[in-house]
């Protein structure tokens, strides 16, 4: 692999990539990951090679054993290395805007992952390691071609907010009412007719659910068992905001129920 600019060789930024641990080369028109940071192994903490035009993550990214964000939103990696799951340090993983097609199944030994974002791709489905992610806080997998979400999914059991925006979602398996850490569930844009029966009395913790532009209606919401509890939480939320001064958007006491 080599460097397609001639900057990132030059010995004062492997200096200060070395003493900081970030290397950020956004916007840098790089083709091929720079060699000069395989070079550096250990000392890479975080790596963001945003909107650049990869193709390719190379095998040797396994030399960053002490990586803990992998940032590489807006190029053109088509896949994603079996060899991504020694990264055993990574905690946030951001592939946004690429045209990956699948992940792989090597991605559930992430254990240390909190932050998994692969929205505006190509994904049909998500592997059933995803389960294996307990540490998984935040997963965004908006605006890809997804039909449905795995039953492991219930198995992330640090869960918080959940983003599947923009698919073609016919039906969330049962499991997602295992999520009881979950807060924020958004489902926008995609084919639900129904939602699983126990979703709001099992978790307790939710605040938000955003449905906007799918079959189901507010009728078939408000008649599911624990509405009256989620109504509750979502109305404390509003007011904790009011009293925070913060801003709101213009839905008002409609925000965290979007039908």
């Amino acid at each position: 692999m080599g460097c397609s600019s001639s900057k990132t060789a030059d010995a004062v930024t492997i200096s200060r990539w070395r003493s900081t641990g970030i290397v950020a080369l956004r916007d840098s028109k790089l083709k091929t990951f720079p060699d000069e940071v395989f070079d550096l192994e250990k000392s890479v903490r975080t790596l963001d090679l945003t909107h650049n035009k990869m193709v390719e993550i190379p095998m040797e990214i396994n030399k960053l054993t002490n990586l803990q964000r992998l940032i590489l939103a807006n190029n053109i990696i088509e896949r994603l290395p079996m060899n991504l799951g020694l990264l055993q340090s990574l905690k946030v993983a951001t592939f946004d805007g690429n045209r990956i097609t699948n992940l792989p199944d090597e991605l559930g030994q992430l254990v240390k992952l909190e932050r998994l974002s692969v929205s505006a791709n190509l994904l049909t489905s998500l592997p059933d390691t995803i389960g294996s992610l307990r540490s998984l806080v935040l997963l965004n997998v908006s605006n890809n071609k997804l039909k449905f979400l795995p039953e492991s999914i219930g198995s992330c059991c640090s869960l918080e907010e959940l983003q599947a925006n923009d698919n073609s979602i016919e039906e969330l398996p049962g499991s997602v009412c295992n999520l009881i850490q979950l807060k924020s569930l958004c489902l926008n844009n995609n084919n639900l007719n129904q939602m699983p029966s126990n979703l709001l009395r099992e978790c307790k913790g939710l605040q938000n659910i955003a449905l906007h532009g799918n079959p189901i209606t507010m009728d078939q919401f408000q008649q599911m068992e624990g509405f009256q509890e989620f109504e509750a939480r979502r109305k404390m939320k509003f007011d904790k905001q009011i009293d925070s001064n913060v801003i709101i958007s213009s839905k008002g006491l409609d925000e965290g129920v979007d039908l």
